[in-house]
């Protein structure tokens, strides 16, 4: 199995801890971290723009919308092939539906995958086969629920043993543990959550925004910025770039964003006009640091080359592999998933094709929902 470069983890979340921290003895139980023997120690890696031990990793931009038969779909693949392919930061949309949360993009009647403990029971298997890995999850709270109700379905699957609890709810960037720290205490699991996180109730959810700031979402043009969005100043927090391409449809006379799909190459490419790698080198060089997290939508488009990024960025070799292909959408009234990306969750509902779908998505449009968050 291959885990990419980018798989280096937070270190934003990583960064570096005070020297007498990591000035410890090379026999540490974790010799690999990752995918790499070097990020265990992040004073093994020289940074130009940025403190030692802080490395930058992919996340898939809401990793549970998988569909060939739906406009408001972001990856091609579940989340254990992500993970298998070198993703390390998962975003998710969270919705109440009937009292159980699900996974579902801005209206669950748009797209549903599932519910939760399912999409967290196949994040909780991929660890437990692969115990030199760190996970973060970064939960959309679109809904208020407590983070109590979140509590419930990481005991029930398992996934609380594993989540890193930090001694206060907001940590500055340089604080955050190693991977070998977090590999070696067996918590390989941040989780952070945008809204009504609580500390003092589930100090293993961790506030977004307190401790990650995040560039400007849902971007329609190819000029994309390194402003600080929605969180005030950047201090001395990790942060996120969105870095997903959106344009826009039109239905019913309403107008309204999803994944621009042509130009997927284009915008997860290494370099060049609207690329990946333009914007984290221009937000590096804004910030003097990279960011922590890169998020992207379908990300195996480019063939791997948003990982060559991260590890451009990260100062590792990159080292190409195969990435499962792209999908072509077959848009079905059914809303059946693409053959070898099965969704461990409910199937979603196609938008395309359909009238009745079609009724649907404008009657969440008419309700102010959006189909990409």
């Amino acid at each position: 199995m291959y885990f990419a470069p980018v798989a280096i983890l937070v270190s934003s979340l990583l960064c570096a801890v005070p020297l007498k921290v990591h000035a410890r003895s090379i026999s540490t139980r974790a010799t690999v971290c990752n995918g790499y023997s070097e990020v265990c120690d992040p004073l093994i890696i020289k940074y130009s723009l940025r403190s030692q031990g802080n490395v930058t990793f992919v996340g898939a931009h809401d990793s549970y919308a998988v569909s060939s038969g739906s406009v408001a779909a972001n990856q091609d693949y579940n989340v254990t092939t992500q993970l298998n392919e070198g993703i390390r930061m998962l975003q998710i949309q969270a919705h109440n539906s009937s009292g159980v949360i699900h996974l579902c993009h801005t209206s669950c009647v748009i797209l549903d995958a599932g519910t939760l403990s399912n999409y967290l029971s196949s994040v909780k298997t991929w660890l437990d086969g692969n115990p030199n890995e760190v996970v973060v999850i970064l939960i959309v709270n679109s809904d208020n629920l407590p983070p109590s109700q979140y509590a419930t379905v990481y005991q029930s699957v398992g996934l609380d043993s594993l989540s890193y609890s930090p001694t206060t709810a907001t940590i500055d960037g340089s604080q955050w543990p190693t991977l070998g720290t977090l590999i070696d205490s067996g918590k390989r699991v941040l989780t952070f959550m945008d809204s009504n996180a609580d500390f003092a109730s589930v100090p293993y959810i961790i506030d977004e925004f307190s401790n990650i700031w995040e560039t400007a979402y849902d971007v329609t043009d190819q000029t994309f910025n390194c402003a600080v969005n929605r969180t005030g100043t950047a201090g001395n927090k990790m942060y996120l770039i969105n870095h997903y391409l959106d344009k826009t449809e039109t239905l019913f006379g309403l107008t309204f964003p999803v994944p621009d799909k042509s130009l997927l190459n284009v915008t997860n490419a290494v370099s060049g006009y609207g690329s990946l790698g333009l914007q984290a080198s221009q937000c590096g060089a804004e910030y003097s640091k990279y960011p922590t997290v890169i998020l992207v939508d379908f990300y195996n488009y480019g063939g791997g080359s948003v990982f060559q990024v991260a590890a451009n960025l990260n100062s590792v070799t990159y080292v190409p592999h195969s990435v499962s292909p792209a999908v072509t959408s077959t848009a079905t009234s059914s809303g059946s998933n693409p053959t070898g990306s099965p969704q461990s969750n409910d199937a979603p509902l196609s938008v395309s094709g359909n009238p009745l779908n079609l009724g649907v998505l404008f009657g969440a449009v008419l309700c102010g929902a959006m189909l990409v968050l």
